[in-house]
């Protein structure tokens, strides 16, 4: 096959890393995330495997490099593991760099040795708070014994695993020194999420945002934090936390806007491609996926896409901005 010409954005960033959304279902309804009376998608209006495969494959072959599988949560998605092993032989050819996902870790005791077989070596798991009672309320659905079981089994099967953890005022920031030191423990590293204001949420996002530049303040009164230059491709900043000898990374989209480096688009289940996380600007693949066997229509789709990445987002947490600066839910695009 031809190769595509590379996937350069119109401020000279190249797009090699692409976040596919296969489903917006969850086992969990994360406060920050979801509402708790939610409306799914129609199964019609969903790419199939089969479709999520080709439209993946064609930005491996204009040059994407990694690919994060997200949700809603993507291991509750019906025959899951036939898309990562199929996406695997990308890995096995080398034209794919990497193949990872974003769980919750309800799952991973189920597929962690399935997943690790098909190529991946590194999940993100998310785990908010390490106090039972307080899991639940703030995932309303989800057991947290169950999901350390799945990063046991995760651990036990080779995976390397990150816990994100969102921080959020008066829910879980006196636990961060904990989350910390039982993540660098577990031999896990751990990065901290700033709340993003996505979606028509059951609360108001004024009174649980943290400004991790608050956060990482209070840490140092605790821990000495030394910058490193690590990357893993996505926009978190890392330091290097001297007493436990592990990895900290630093998400933050309201207090330190990281888009002068954005090299990601996301895939929604159902096509949509959204060229920033924080712009409601998107473009319809699905409609020239399916509208031909061969993917010049597709192509075209995603060059014009790439073409309008926009330079940044609008996010922005105050008191005169306190509706969502997007409206639809982080569920749906996968995070």
């Amino acid at each position: 096959m031809t190769a595509q010409p590379a996937l350069i954005d119109p401020f000279g960033r190249h797009v090699s890393y692409l976040r596919v959304s296969v489903t917006d279902r969850c086992d969990f309804r994360c406060v920050y995330c979801m509402a708790e009376d939610m409306t799914f998608l129609p199964k019609r209006d969903l790419l199939s495997l089969e479709e999520l495969d080709r439209v993946c494959t064609a930005f491996i072959d204009k040059g994407v490099k990694k690919i994060r599988l997200t949700g809603g949560e993507p291991l509750v998605r019906k025959g899951i593991m036939t898309l990562v092993e199929s996406l695997g032989r990308h890995l096995k050819s080398g034209a794919l760099e990497e193949l990872t996902l974003t769980t919750n870790g309800s799952q991973l005791a189920r597929f962690a040795d399935e997943l690790a077989g098909h190529g991946v070596r590194r999940i993100n798991v998310s785990v908010d708070t390490l106090d039972e009672a307080k899991f639940r309320q703030i995932t309303r659905w989800g057991d947290l014994p169950k999901v350390k079981e799945g990063l046991k089994a995760a651990q036990k099967a080779g995976l390397s695993i990150k816990i994100n953890a969102v921080a959020l005022k008066g829910v879980n920031d006196t636990e961060i020194p904990e989350m910390l030191r039982w993540a660098h423990g577990e031999g896990m590293d751990l990065t901290l999420i700033e709340t993003m204001p996505l979606g028509d949420i059951d609360g108001d996002r004024t009174d649980q945002y943290l400004p991790l530049s608050v956060v990482r303040a209070q840490l140092m009164d605790q821990f000495t934090l030394e910058d490193i230059a690590y990357k893993t491709g996505g926009p978190a900043r890392y330091v290097r936390v001297k007493e436990t000898d592990g990895r900290l990374g630093f998400i933050t989209p309201m207090t330190h806007n990281f888009c002068e480096s954005c090299n990601r688009v996301r895939l929604t289940c159902t096509g949509t491609l959204y060229m920033c996380l924080g712009q409601e600007d998107a473009a319809d693949l699905r409609a020239p996926l399916r509208a031909s066997e061969g993917n010049e229509l597709l192509n075209a789709a995603i060059d014009e896409a790439i073409g309008r990445k926009p330079k940044g987002h609008d996010f922005v947490i105050d008191r005169r901005h306190n509706k969502p600066a997007v409206a639809r839910h982080m569920s749906v695009t996968g995070g």
